[in-house]
C-alpha cells in the first residue's frame, strides 16, 4: 500500500521555513494557525504544541501589533516547530518579529506602505534568512482591483499576486512562497493553476473560509484535490471552522489518499452492512481515536467479513476480517491469530502498536549501520 504517487509534482524553487523545507520536490508540508489571543502566551504555547503533536510541520500565528509581537517572541521561545508570523499594514511589526526568530513572514507587500517600507522588511528578511509569504485573498483585494473586474476572479487573484511578487523581484528576494485564496473552488482551482505557471517559487494552497469541519473537509478535499492532482502545491492549510487540530488531521488524511505523505496510520475499512461479525464502525471509531498519536507510517484494514477482508488484510501491514466465531488478524499479508469481540479493540490495538515499534526499531536499526 505504500505505493509511490503517480503524482508529478510541479518543479519549484526551495525555500525553507525554520527547519522544514518548502518546495524543490520536499515533502508537502501542512500547517494551521491559532486561534488563541497571541497576548495570552500560555494558552497559544498550548495549542501549538497541540498543533505539533497532532502532526503540524508549520503553524501561523496572528501579531496584529507591537505587543503581540513581544508575546510572539516569548512563544518562539517555548515551541520548537517552525512559526510564521501573519502581518498586515504596520511594517515594524515585522521588523520586531525578524529580529525575535521569526521563521517566515506572512505579509501582502501592498498593504505594508510605500516602497522604503516594503524594503525595509525585505532588508530585514534577507539578514536574518527569513522567507515571506505573499498572501491573495478574494476577500481583500485592492480597491483598484475590485474596480476593474467588478468582483473578485481568478484574474484579479493572479494579477494581485504579480503586483506583489513585483515589489520583491524589484528587491531581488527570490525566496518567498505565495496563496491565492478564495472560498470558491473554481475561482482558487483557476488561480494557481495560472499563477503555477508563470513563476517558480511553491505555492501555498488553501480553500480560504471553506467552512465546519464537514462541509469545509469536502470543500478543501475537492478544491485541493483537484490542483494536487495537478502537481500543484508544496505546502497546504485546510481552512476550518473548527478546532485547529482537525486541520492537520484532514490535512494529512488528504495528503496520504494520494499518496503524497505518510504519516500515521492508514485505514481501510468498510461501510459495514449487514454481513459484518463485529462492529465495524464502532472499532473504526475507538481505533481512530485511540492511535491518534501514533506516527508511524501504517496501513491497516479492518473489514467486516470475508468478501473482501481476505483480499485487503494480503496487501496491509495489520488486517482484519470478521469471521465466525472468531475473526481473523493478518500480519504482513499472512493470516497471524485470531481475535474475538469481546476485547476486540484492546487486542486490536495492542497488535497495531506492536507493529509500530517493532517497524520503528527496524528504521533504528538501518540508520545505525548507516553510521
Amino acid at each position: 500500500m505504500h505505493a509511490q504517487s503517480p503524482i508529478t509534482r510541479r518543479k519549484s524553487r526551495q525555500i525553507h521555513v525554520g527547519s522544514v523545507a518548502v518546495g524543490g520536490g520536499a515533502p508537502i508540508s501542512v500547517q494551521s494557525m491559532t486561534n488563541t489571543d497571541t497576548l495570552d502566551v500560555a494558552a497559544t504555547v498550548a495549542q501549538i504544541r497541540q498543533l505539533e503533536a497532532a502532526g503540524a510541520d508549520i503553524v501561523r500565528v496572528s501579531v496584529p501589533d507591537m505587543d503581540a509581537a513581544e508575546a510572539f517572541g516569548k512563544i518562539k521561545r517555548e515551541v520548537a516547530v517552525p512559526l510564521v508570523a501573519d502581518i498586515h499594514f504596520d511594517y515594524k511589526i515585522a521588523l520586531r518579529v525578524a529580529e525575535l526568530g521569526v521563521d517566515c513572514l506572512r505579509i501582502n507587500p501592498g498593504n505594508i506602505g510605500r516602497e522604503d517600507r516594503v524594503r525595509a522588511v525585505v532588508s530585514a528578511a534577507r539578514d536574518n534568512g527569513i522567507p515571506i509569504r505573499v498572501g491573495v485573498n478574494a476577500g481583500s483585494l485592492e480597491k483598484d482591483l475590485q474596480k476593474k473586474y467588478g468582483e473578485p476572479t481568478p484574474a484579479a487573484l493572479v494579477e494581485s499576486a504579480m503586483r506583489h511578487i513585483d515589489h520583491l523581484e524589484r528587491l531581488d528576494f527570490p525566496d518567498f512562497k505565495v496563496s491565492v485564496k478564495a472560498s470558491d473552488v473554481f475561482m482558487a482551482v483557476a488561480a494557481y493553476r495560472d499563477l503555477a505557471s508563470r513563476i517558480e517559487q511553491p505555492l501555498h494552497l488553501g480553500i480560504t473560509e471553506a467552512g465546519g469541519l464537514r462541509s469545509g473537509t469536502v470543500k478543501s478535499s475537492i478544491g485541493l484535490g483537484m490542483l494536487l492532482m495537478d502537481g500543484i502545491g508544496d505546502t497546504i492549510r485546510v481552512s476550518l471552522a473548527a478546532d485547529p487540530v482537525e486541520e492537520i488531521k484532514v490535512g494529512f488524511d488528504m495528503l496520504k489518499s494520494l499518496r503524497l505523505r505518510s504519516k500515521g496510520i492508514n485505514f481501510i475499512a468498510c461501510p459495514s452492512c449487514s454481513r459484518q461479525n463485529f462492529d465495524v464502525i464502532g472499532t473504526m471509531n475507538a481505533l481512530e481515536e485511540r492511535l491518534e498519536d501514533v506516527m508511524t507510517p501504517l496501513d491497516v484494514s479492518v473489514i467486516g467479513c470475508v468478501v473482501n477482508g481476505p483480499g485487503e488484510a494480503k496487501e496491509v501491514d495489520v488486517g482484519l476480517t470478521g469471521g465466525s466465531p472468531a475473526n481473523l488478524v493478518y500480519i504482513d499479508g499472512k493470516p497471524a491469530s485470531k481475535l474475538r469481540n469481546d476485547h476486540l479493540v484492546d487486542d486490536l490495538e495492542r497488535l497495531i502498536r506492536e507493529r509500530v515499534r517493532l517497524k520503528e526499531q527496524a528504521e533504528q536499526d538501518v540508520i545505525a549501520r548507516d553510521l
